[in-house]
């Protein structure tokens, strides 16, 4: 459970780290810039956390999925950006993984007992 935690610690900051970037404006805006730093050391660091019992393949491909699929909702909801049926279908695509990945953990959990 604390390692569920310390993933979606990491998530969280990854996508508020990915959030900043795009407020910073190529670096020229400082607040942006410097919530973007401590936010993805932040996220390295939960992450960290996370991996002490969560297979790397299985964090990882959360992280990544979930952090990918939060930013691409952020650019929808606060940016307005546009995602065409495609878009939409590449994130259904990437939580259908994520949830794949953590169907097939949870079968190798029972598997080994």
């Amino acid at each position: 459970m604390k390692a569920a935690l310390f993933l979606m610690g990491a998530i969280v900051f990854e996508v508020t780290g990915t959030t900043m970037l795009n407020l910073s404006n190529g670096f020229t805006n400082v607040t942006p810039t410097v919530i973007m730093f401590i936010c993805f050391g932040l996220s390295f660091t939960f992450l960290i956390g996370a991996l002490k019992t969560i297979p790397l393949s299985i964090a990882y491909s959360v992280w990544a999925g979930l952090g990918t699929a939060g930013a691409g909702l952020i650019g929808v909801f606060i940016f307005n950006e546009h995602l065409s049926a495609v878009n939409i279908l590449g994130l259904c695509v990437i939580i259908l993984g994520v949830i794949v990945m953590n169907i097939s953990k949870k079968e190798d959990k029972e598997t080994v007992q």
